[in-house]
């Protein structure tokens, strides 16, 4: 624990040139809960004063940034978003054509198998009712 506390007050980037997308990324969407979670907790804290309502929240919103500028440069984590990145970079990703025809036939099939599942249903309750079982 006490290696995770000395790594959040280091300055230096881990393998700078390394998943710089990838660690970009999450740094983002880290910082945009964080400050989605403090916008909030500022709103929560509306008729408590402008110094808390304005001044906690933002003080937590630095701390929040920077541990999540730290956190995507800890080694171990950073190592992890580096193999994604690669992995990532090693997707064969579909043609607009591919994706339209794959998608269509998902949504064909989903509707054909609902199609099926409401017959058998009606038969299930015509055949219940005719041998008086239900209403």
């Amino acid at each position: 624990m006490n290696a995770f506390f000395q790594e959040l007050f280091r300055t230096g980037l881990y393998k700078r040139s390394q998943g710089r997308i990838v660690r970009q990324v999450t740094f983002a969407a880290v910082a945009l809960a964080v400050a989605l979670g403090l916008y909030r907790l500022s709103v929560t804290l509306d008729n408590h004063g402008h110094l808390l309502q304005y001044g906690l929240p933002g003080l937590l919103l630095v701390a929040g940034v920077w541990t999540a500028y730290r956190l995507v440069n800890l080694p171990a984590f950073a190592d992890f978003l580096i193999a994604v990145e690669a992995e990532m970079n090693k997707v064969s990703w579909p043609t607009r054509h591919e994706l339209f025809r794959g998608s269509s036939v998902v949504l064909v099939t989903i509707i054909a198998l609902a199609a099926v599942l409401f017959l058998f249903d009606n038969i299930w309750v015509l055949l219940f009712t005719r041998l008086g079982i239900i209403g």
